[in-house]
């Protein structure tokens, strides 16, 4: 694959309402997007960093210097790089997961698409709809959760998620599980706001017959999940901790989850992401496709990720209108609560010009030739 350049792309979308989680209020949606162009093809990336390090280690602006200081660097002196050449040629750069997905991503859509094969097919999906899950965020009450969820069940999600942090968990969880019953299915995910001081409180939510507790301390506490996984009848999921497949393989022998999230940006990319996948198929850990709010680009390289056959939970994948009032791409959909898998080349989207002009606040070409 002859790369030519590459164009980084910044964008600003305002959320059609705010979404707040134990790490704070989000307005809107600050992206990078990276387009490779080669003589036959062009290909498309989505960073998933968010500007500030709160969610993990990596930031917009960092990841941009990243890849235009040394990720591209690297793929220019190795020469044509195909899919497998990728990952080797970035290893050079230690960490810095986000920026390499991003740079993956746009090749292997390019690549994919003069061989006119799709993404999810190039990885093994063998489902051509995924079931959605939503996630809905921290309230300022719990009248106001429970109307929100009342609004997702009835648009048809197949997965209740809720947001939980101190002083928002037992109560919320069960105002909802009293509303809806168990009927829905319905998990909560903490994003890292516990400790192991806290496992009284989450013992509580054994109570409620949630499908799995997400990610309750920080990254690096694999053993303290474990001792909490011990403890609890809920099983654990985790996702901040899940940033190879090496991790996952310790996280699983250690007992430390029995569910994995897999986020193809959070790992590295749709590599990877497959290569977690099948760590959790040949331990019999079942696992899911999570989220990062992306435009439908984002959406399209999840999508493939969660058509895979050991992604037998729902995704946090959720129709465009969930979160924008205009996507970048033609919008992604939701039919009775399942998502189409694109199956078209590369992605199988593509920005539409307008919408993304509009969007854009500012461009940089980077010639590789």
């Amino acid at each position: 694959m002859r790369l030519e350049g590459v164009e980084l792309r910044w964008l600003e979308l305002p959320l059609r309402q705010p979404f707040r989680t134990s790490m704070g209020l989000e307005l809107r949606r600050w992206i990078l997007l990276l387009r490779v162009v080669t003589p036959d093809a062009e290909g498309w990336g989505e960073c998933v960093a968010l500007p500030d390090p709160g969610y993990s280690a990596e930031y917009l602006d960092g990841a941009a210097d990243v890849i235009r200081r040394f990720l591209l660097p690297a793929l220019a002196a190795h020469g044509d790089p195909e899919p497998a050449d990728i990952a080797p040629v970035l290893a050079r750069v230690r960490g810095h997961r986000m920026a390499k997905a991003t740079v993956e991503m746009a090749l292997l859509d390019a690549w994919l698409r003069t061989r006119n094969r799709s993404c999810a097919t190039y990885l093994g999906g063998t489902r051509s709809y995924v079931a959605a899950g939503v996630s809905v965020g921290i309230m300022d009450t719990i009248p106001a959760l429970l109307d929100a969820v009342a609004g997702y069940v009835d648009e048809g999600y197949q997965r209740i998620k809720l947001k939980i942090e101190p002083g928002w968990d037992v109560e919320p969880v069960l105002a909802v599980r009293e509303r809806f019953g168990d009927d829905i299915v319905l998990q909560v995910d903490a994003n890292a706001a516990y400790t192991l001081a806290d496992a009284d409180r989450l013992a509580v939510l054994d109570e409620f017959g949630l499908t799995m507790l997400e990610q309750p301390f920080a990254e690096e506490e694999i053993r303290d999940h474990a001792v909490l996984a011990r403890r609890l009848s809920t099983p654990i999921c985790l996702d901040e901790s899940i940033v190879s497949a090496r991790a996952a393989t310790e996280a699983i022998d250690l007992g430390a989850c029995a569910v994995v999230n897999i986020k193809p940006g959070r790992v590295g990319g749709l590599l990877e992401s497959l290569r977690v996948h099948d760590v959790c198929v040949r331990a019999g850990i079942p696992a899911w496709c999570g989220g990062m709010i992306e435009t439908g680009l984002g959406q399209a390289a999840n999508l493939a990720v969660a058509a895979l056959p050991g992604c037998t939970l729902p995704a946090d994948i959720a129709p465009s209108s969930r979160y924008f009032d205009r996507d970048i791409t033609e919008p992604i959909r939701m039919n009775a609560g399942y998502i189409a898998v694109p199956d078209g080349p590369g992605l199988g989207l593509t920005p539409l010009p307008e919408a993304l002009a509009e969007a854009t606040t500012g461009t940089e070409w980077i010639p590789l030739r």
